[in-house]
């Protein structure tokens, strides 16, 4: 995912003129290269697929040189304004399967849920999407018929880049999914929006779902068909995930269900060809893109110890879930940053005694005490062995020094897939034995041949929202999860949760997060969510 010159010289005078907040002295800048115009940047088709190489990039790095040095953003350490690693706090952090004991800035405030509209990591959220945004839409404006031919592009080049064109589609419509369901109401660009310094204009969520859907749909038959583009891009599987994800929290975003949907898009993904690996641990090494994983991970986020250096992502996890008792080497890492744990309430999600153990849980409870007493002490509560930089023999990833990881995160898989179509099978009492097919296969895997399985009689909303927690913790769901289960805010108590040690419910304005203060003050054409 390495830019060359030329592409870095794009963006450096692209992104100036397209990120929004950007100022008049910017829309001076020049290219690097020779100051080329855009059209001379764009006259080799193999730059296509470095451009898009770096909004696939964009969800795993932070800037130009990894670790940090030359960053996409200002005003956030490097490796904290990471996409993955501020989507995966934001999800994790303010619900029952994670807390942290640092103390910078207000990142104590997102397990709290007491967060306010100048919370810098939800801000810093929020540039990021945009930022991810921005590129795409000058992608998918650069890739128009008109412009590939302006640029010289040979007819028999642009098919391919037309399927790029659609990917970077994709992209732009996972982040704006992202920002409707962390923020609501955010500011709405496209690549037909202004280029240059403007006060876009805010999209109300239900809309915004339209836009996502119709996105989706339309590029449906133009990207890659499921399973036949590279590992780690997008193809028809992640639109259809996609897809079942937002039918899934429709009534959420827009008062009207559409589990009808999600039962036609999740059963699609199923018959594309993606199969379980047989150990669910396979999903979290080092080695998840060839150790058979691969065929469950419907779209990761990809991480190489080498060539995508970042404090963020699953270097964060892992470097961060480590501390106490616990050796950094059996991890695969050099260090524990001793900061990450998860709360009693979501451990006892699962079986107590040998007869009923669950290969799911994968707690480290050696010199870790199950109750949280001070937040700022690693072994008060139980650490999540769930990620490791090493791969199935035990070898570390490909960093010596055991800084970066390779171990890629799993955004999409078939074990998200199988329990959406059972939620949504519930939800409309319609193909009921075939939910309890998918909901044994995972349990059956966890439990061991033959055991931990249910009838649909088990199947109810405690279940499945526990059953979802057991499967998919610490994978960036749990919020989103709660929410629709109305178990995040006024319905739901954890350790800590309100700053209160035995937690307490909190308002449920709280369900989305607020429009940063920082960019109200600048954008009079937006509102703020209702309660900041």
């Amino acid at each position: 995912m390495n830019m060359n010159n030329k592409i870095k010289s794009f963006f450096l005078i692209f992104l100036s003129l397209t990120v929004l907040g950007s100022c008049e002295s910017e829309l001076d800048l020049q290219p690097e290269d020779n100051r080329k115009v855009p059209g001379q940047l764009l006259d080799d088709s193999a730059a296509y697929k470095q451009f898009l190489a770096k909004l696939y990039a964009g969800l795993a790095v932070s800037g130009q040189e990894g670790p940090a040095g030359n960053p996409d953003l200002l005003g956030l350490d490097e490796g904290f304004s990471q996409y993955m690693r501020l989507y995966w706090m934001l999800q994790e952090l303010p619900t029952d399967e994670a807390l942290i004991g640092w103390n910078d800035g207000t990142i104590a405030d997102l397990h709290g849920q007491n967060w306010t509209s100048g919370n810098e990591f939800i801000r810093t959220m929020y540039s990021r999407i945009l930022y991810q945004i921005a590129q795409a839409n000058e992608y998918i404006r650069q890739s128009s018929d008109a412009n590939l031919s302006a640029n010289g592009i040979e007819e028999s080049e642009m098919a391919e880049i037309q399927q790029f064109r659609a990917e970077a589609r994709f992209l732009r419509a996972l982040s704006y999914y992202h920002a409707m369901d962390l923020y609501g109401n955010p500011p709405f660009i496209t690549e037909d929006s202004p280029v240059g310094a403007f006060l876009p204009e805010q999209i109300q969520r239900a809309e915004l779902f339209d836009y996502i859907e119709s996105e989706l749909l339309d590029i449906e038959g133009k990207v890659v068909a499921a399973g036949q583009n590279e590992y780690g891009r997008a193809d028809q599987a992640a639109v259809w995930t996609l897809l079942a994800k937002l039918y899934l929290n429709a009534e959420v975003y827009t008062g009207t269900p559409r589990y009808d949907d999600v039962l036609t898009y999740s059963q699609k993904v199923i018959d594309a060809g993606f199969t379980l690996v047989d150990d669910y641990q396979k999903l979290f090494l080092a080695d998840n893109d060839v150790n058979g994983a691969q065929n469950e991970i419907i779209f990761p986020i990809r991480f190489d110890g080498l060539n995508t250096n970042s404090y963020g992502g699953l270097t964060f996890i892992i470097h961060a879930s480590v501390g106490g008792d616990m050796d950094p080497e059996e991890f695969g890492v050099n260090s524990g940053w001793a900061g990450l744990r998860t709360t009693p309430e979501f451990v006892s999600l699962f079986p107590d005694g040998a007869d009923s153990a669950d290969e799911r849980e994968m707690f480290y409870t050696e010199g870790q005490s199950l109750e949280i007493n001070s937040i700022s002490s690693f072994t008060d509560g139980y650490a999540v062995g769930k990620y490791k930089n090493v791969d199935v023999n035990g070898n570390q990833g490909s960093d010596a020094t055991g800084e970066h990881v390779d171990t890629d995160f799993p955004l999409f898989r078939l074990g998200d897939v199988y329990l959406m179509y059972a939620e949504a099978a519930f939800r409309t009492n319609t193909n009921m034995s075939q939910a309890v097919d998918y909901i044994n296969e995972l349990r059956e895997r966890a439990y061991g041949e033959g055991n931990g399985l249910i009838s649909a009689s088990a199947i109810n909303n405690n279940f499945l929202i526990n059953e979802r927690g057991r499967e998919l913790y610490w994978e960036a769901h749990r919020r989103t999860d709660l929410i629709r289960f109305n178990r995040f805010t006024e319905n739901g108590v954890w350790a800590w949760k309100g700053d209160v040690p035995q937690g307490t419910t909190t308002a449920p304005y709280r369900n989305i997060f607020p429009i940063p203060a920082s960019d109200l003050g600048v954008n009079t054409n937006l509102t703020q969510n209702p309660g900041y």
